[in-house]
């Protein structure tokens, strides 16, 4: 990722590698937690998954680098951070040099543990490499079935089984989820997949539920955390994922997930992302 590390390289710029950075904005989980009931032990594991496209930094001989920038969160972390303020910070890098990418990192994992309260896993990306994972979602898409769907409001007594005798595993998605940033009032515009093992859920009140965010105000993180906890008290699965691959905004998306067993989610990068 670096050049110009050695003897022979050319005089280094002036060290403004400490140089002034926008302040990361933490937002506390508990506030949107405990509106959803949740004082205790979480009922989830998983993480928030960043994707930056538009990452840049210089090297010790002033030539810019970039990179793709991965940031996973785990989701016990105290705190999120504003995607403005992470926008902000990320391109403040754009022009301060580092003797390499490996004080690069430390700088990010800092700063951002700071914010978080807790460890980030990041890792750069050679641009080359963000094309390299799978762009479609599993299961099966709902986006095809035929609804009226007033809901403007989340509504979970949308949410119902179509049989509480049997026990079967699915997976369904839709294109058409959006909320609103509670920040700005602007449209956050998502894919969102659901797969779990229990009493089949009935795909079409599913579906209905799911667009019933159209209106709702919150944070990604908080948005997908409402749509686990609903479907796990509504419908009583065994198991549970949930996945919202958010599109991006100031070159970046996230992707939100949470799950009865599973750390990490899926690797993914969709064609609208």
């Amino acid at each position: 990722m670096t050049e110009g590390e050695g003897e022979g390289a050319a005089p280094a710029l002036a060290d403004r590698s400490d140089a002034f950075a926008p302040p990361l904005r933490s937002i506390e989980r508990q506030g949107a937690r405990a509106a959803l009931g949740l004082t205790g032990a979480l009922p989830f594991r998983g993480e928030d998954l960043w994707t930056g496209y538009e990452f840049s930094w210089l090297n010790a001989r002033g030539k810019p680098q970039i990179a793709g920038l991965r940031l996973a969160v785990p989701c016990n972390s105290a705190s999120i951070v504003e995607s403005k303020s992470l926008k902000l910070y990320l391109n403040s890098f754009a022009d301060r040099p580092f003797p390499s990418a490996a004080h690069l990192l430390r700088q990010l994992d800092a700063d951002l543990r700071l914010a978080l309260g807790a460890a980030p896993r990041i890792e750069l990306l050679n641009i080359e490499r963000l094309n390299r994972v799978p762009s479609q979602l599993p299961g099966v898409c709902l986006d095809g079935l035929e609804i009226d769907a007033a809901e403007r409001q989340c509504n979970s007594k949308l949410l119902r089984l179509s049989d509480r005798t049997r026990s079967v595993s699915q997976a369904f998605h839709t294109h058409l989820f959006r909320s609103l940033c509670p920040m700005t009032g602007q449209p956050d515009w998502a894919s969102v997949l659901v797969q779990h093992s229990g009493p089949p859920m009935d795909p079409e009140g599913l579906l209905k539920y799911l667009l019933s965010f159209r209106c709702h105000a919150a944070f990604h993180e908080d948005a997908v955390e409402r749509i686990f906890i609903d479907l796990l008290g509504r419908c009583r699965p065994k198991r549970l994922h949930v996945l919202g691959c958010f599109l991006r905004r100031g070159g970046l998306d996230i992707n939100p997930f949470r799950s009865t067993d599973a750390e990490r989610g899926p690797l993914l990068r969709l064609p609208r992302q």
